[in-house]
């Protein structure tokens, strides 16, 4: 009899759109491709792009880490530093696979995730963030709530903060803001990622660096039996 072939085992296209570049990786493969995105970049060129580089990959299943957020597998609002047509964008039609689609900080903090109660935050343009308890996983939208001065969190520890008061004040404003999200939601540990995540020397009490990279293995969690649930 042949071996049962179970979801965890079959292969998965990981793509990761961020505002520069759309950087892929199919099970199976160790070396990641990329292709530069940018404010023009609908949709279907995204589809049309991705599906030239991954030319050699197998693949039967997809999934894609999006910047902005999403609900029940589709985006609902356009991406800020792409083209437009996102939102009500047959993902599934235009690949041909089934297609998972999450917030990109969703798929990030899935493939570094542990286990237990996990707090994921994405230190960039903005402030991504995810939760992700007993191998459940939530998105959050912790950037906008109120944080100093009639200002959000995102405000002071997002780019335009590190802009705005310099790599010091802006270090200790991450420390301050993983304290107070500690205190709230009572993770067992915080997974700090995204791409300013190189700009802390230390990390805070209780957190560890996250990498870009721990988006790959996000994606084909999704897929796993034994996966986190979205």
């Amino acid at each position: 009899m042949a071996p049962r072939k179970d979801k965890e085992t079959r292969k998965v296209l990981a793509i990761d759109i961020g505002g520069s570049h759309v950087k892929i990786l199919a099970t199976g493969h160790r070396t990641k491709r990329e292709v530069v995105s940018g404010p023009t970049m609908t949709a279907q060129q995204m589809v049309d792009d991705v599906k030239k580089l991954a030319e050699g990959w197998d693949y039967e299943l997809i999934s894609i880490g999006y910047p902005g957020p999403v609900v029940h597998n589709k985006p609902v609002l356009e991406p800020a530093n792409l083209g437009q047509g996102w939102c009500g964008f047959d993902f599934e039609a235009a690949f041909g696979h089934p297609v998972k689609v999450v917030n990109d900080a969703m798929m990030q903090a899935i493939g570094a995730y542990e286990g237990g109660r996990m707090l994921f935050l994405g230190l960039g343009t903005g402030l991504g963030s995810a939760m992700i308890v007993d191998n459940v996983a939530q998105p959050m939208e912790l950037a906008h709530m109120p944080y100093k001065k009639g200002q959000t969190f995102e405000d002071y520890v997002g780019e335009r903060g590190l802009e705005k008061r310099g790599k010091k004040k802006w270090r200790a404003h991450v420390v301050d803001v993983v304290e107070q999200l500690k205190a709230a939601l009572r993770p067992d540990y915080v997974v700090i990622g995204g791409g300013n995540v190189k700009l802390l020397k230390e990390m805070p009490p209780g957190a560890r660096r996250g990498d870009n990279a721990d988006a790959f293995p996000g994606g084909f969690r999704l897929w796993a039996e034994d996966g986190v649930t979205i």
